[in-house]
């Protein structure tokens, strides 16, 4: 076999990858698995965006290659959005990147930012993407372990002033991913700042802008002034909508920025399908009636959760946002043994905290994936668990 790249080489495994062959075999063997793993919650798309799928399918224009345009209907249904839910404008055509999810997009950006010799700010623990995106494009990532001191902010105060001389980009997500950690506004002031300062281009992550709860709005990165200068905000359908599966996102970012990200998008693809195209425009469409509705549900299942999972032995915060826990484990218990554990001898599938990089240790994460009886039943299995691990530590 001939020898693989050293960008390759420096790839750590993917968290997760190994859940799916170990979940089958216990289910096999008649194990009732709860996955409360990945982000990929159990519910159904908006039916608005659904029917337009079925009938764009039918169109035989829609089958064909939709190249860095795409569908001009979701550049103008995307550009629309934004500026309604955040009174901010972007151009549908040379200020908004349409993405086969934002994921594909955060990794691809730094293919046009970064080289050797060249630094990422990086948080951790974090979405792998960041990283992923970072040592493909052969640059090197400074990470920031995410603290509850810290109120699970990136300070860029703590980074070495030979590690800011050589960023390129901060990657920054709020409502974050794991930690369910929201940034207040004078945060984004501050960070603003000091990307202009220092010539960094803020990656802004806001895969989570619409699950919120208790009254927080989630901010656009772009509402804060200076940001244009220096920001490209990712935003998707996956978590929002229920479609995890269906690959739709985008980017948005003034025209340099956001013609730096097109170009390379125009040598690794030819753009999303254009009738998931077509349904992200009537998901868009419904996101007002149709939200709220999904948001509740995933209310439900956080108050389920946090309940179930304090009663349990667990001291986990209330989110704000996101749909996840991030759940602290006592001192002497590895988030990596805990979870195999619990996946192994309880049949739940949790996210160990470790996954996400060194600064997620001593926490997992739980996903409000599936219903609130299930959510209850997870956590009951991981008390009974924890309990034995306290007891063999005694």
């Amino acid at each position: 076999m001939p020898r693989l790249a050293p960008r390759f080489e420096t790839l750590p495994t993917y968290p997760g990858a190994d859940v799916p062959v170990r979940k089958r075999a216990l289910i096999a063997r008649g194990v009732d698995v709860i996955d409360l793993g990945a982000g990929d919650a159990d519910l159904v798309p908006p039916p608005k965006a659904i029917e337009a799928l079925k009938r764009a399918a039918d169109v035989p224009t829609m089958s064909r290659y939709g190249f860095a345009l795409g569908l001009p209907a979701y550049r103008e249904a995307i550009s629309a959005w934004m500026e309604k839910r955040f009174a901010v404008r972007f151009d549908p055509y040379t200020e908004v990147v349409p993405l086969i999810g934002s994921k594909e997009g955060i990794a691809h950006l730094a293919m046009a930012f970064v080289g050797p010799g060249d630094v990422t700010i990086v948080p951790e623990p974090g979405y792998l993407a960041y990283l992923g995106g970072t040592l493909l494009g052969e640059g090197t990532a400074y990470t920031v372990p995410l603290r509850p001191e810290k109120e699970f902010l990136v300070d860029l105060d703590d980074v070495p002033a030979d590690v800011l001389r050589r960023a390129r980009i901060l990657y920054l997500n709020y409502p974050n991913n794991p930690t369910a950690a929201v940034a207040p506004g004078y945060y984004l002031e501050k960070v603003v700042a000091r990307c202009r300062e220092l010539d960094i281009l803020l990656v802004y992550d806001n895969a989570y802008s619409e699950l919120a709860f208790d009254g927080y709005v989630p901010p656009s990165i772009f509402e804060v002034k200076g940001a244009d200068d220096v920001a490209i905000e990712f935003h998707s359908l996956s978590k929002t909508y229920n479609m995890t599966g269906w690959r739709c996102g985008w980017a948005v970012a003034r025209p340099p920025i956001a013609a730096a990200l097109a170009k390379v998008k125009t040598f690794v693809d030819t753009g999303a399908f254009m009738a998931v195209q077509a349904a992200g425009v009537a998901a868009l469409e419904s996101w007002a009636e149709w939200v709220p509705g999904n948001v509740a549900i995933f209310r439900e299942r956080r108050d389920a959760a946090v309940d179930a999972f304090r009663a349990a032995g667990f001291d986990c915060a209330t989110p704000r946002a996101t749909m996840y826990l991030w759940c602290p484990l006592p001192a002497g218990i590895p988030s990596k043994r805990f979870s195999d554990r619990l996946l192994d001898e309880e049949g739940v599938v949790v996210l160990p905290g470790s996954s996400l990089g060194r600064g997620g240790e001593g926490f997992f994460r739980v996903s409000f994936v599936t219903g609130p009886e299930r959510l209850r039943e997870a956590a009951a299995r991981a008390g009974r668990l924890l309990a034995r691990m306290r007891g063999e530590a005694a």
